[in-house]
């Protein structure tokens, strides 16, 4: 029997736009924030009122980041988040907006100024456990929480809803991507190597399209919940070696037997780094 997830009542087509938040303006960061112009057009062609966007990185361009990221020569030293702002409002004729800092977890302490969904896509566990903070905290009415993250030759993403004053925590709930892969935000654990100043040694360490493919997936699964209202899966994985790409369907019995993998996978993990 399929399983499907219904659109979150207070998402469904309101007259004012959905408020988006995107963490990170890095490989996966601006491949998703690049992209989001078409789901805001196509929302307005379905009656929704399109999307509010802020994106929010404290990084500078580097030389490196020309290689496999969307920024040229001219870019470098000035701030991710600023430059592909201003050149999407540039573009397109909108205004969003750019947070030119780190996510701490101050950052979102102004109730009124909480987005409607968050889409995270950070290279380290510490930063994944600020965001869950964040995210799960009592006073926190964020909806959704759309993660994405990926390793050399292969990545995720995952929409969860996480627990917290905007969500009931009832077994129909979203999983998000801590609760089913509690090691993706263990910093105890150790992160894997950051990315390289060399542009050689960092396609090594990531293949071109990756982000791409991830970013593409995640919003073509976020464009049918907004247009058709359900989904009957909330991420997936893909592997560019094989090609394949693995969807997490909407099934809470499944969520179990993750949890219970992922939970002796992670205290292995913690015993070997103690």
């Amino acid at each position: 029997m399929i399983i499907e997830h219904a659109l979150a009542e207070s998402l469904r087509k309101s007259s004012q736009p959905i408020s988006l938040l995107v963490i990170g303006a890095g490989g996966n960061g601006s491949a998703v924030f690049l992209h989001l112009p078409y789901l805001h057009q196509a929302l307005r062609v379905w009656g929704h009122a399109g999307l509010s966007v802020t994106l929010a990185d404290g990084d500078m361009v580097s030389e490196t980041n020309c290689v496999r990221q969307p920024f040229a020569s001219s870019d470098i030293g000035l701030n991710k988040a600023i430059v592909l702002v201003n050149r999407v409002n540039l573009f397109w004729g909108l205004t969003w907006q750019a947070f030119p800092h780190h996510f701490r977890k101050d950052s979102l302490k102004d109730h009124t100024a909480q987005p409607q969904l968050v889409i995270s896509c950070v290279d380290t566990r510490a930063a994944r456990e600020t965001i869950a903070h964040v995210l799960t905290r009592s006073g926190s009415h964020i909806t959704y929480w759309l993660d994405l993250g990926n390793n050399a030759a292969s990545g995720q993403f995952v929409l969860g809803q996480p627990a917290n004053g905007r969500n009931r925590r009832i077994g129909s709930r979203l999983r998000t991507v801590v609760e089913l892969y509690p090691e993706i935000a263990a910093p105890q654990i150790g992160e894997d190597p950051l990315p390289s100043c060399s542009a050689a040694e960092a396609l090594e360490r990531q293949e071109p399209y990756i982000n791409h493919v991830l970013a593409t997936s995640a919003l073509a699964m976020l464009a049918r919940l907004f247009r058709y209202g359900a989904i009957a899966h909330h991420g997936a994985f893909y592997n560019a070696a094989t090609g394949r790409m693995s969807t997490i369907p909407v099934d809470p019995g499944l969520w179990k037997t993750i949890r219970r993998r992922s939970r002796r996978l992670l205290q292995s993990a913690k015993k070997r780094a103690a």
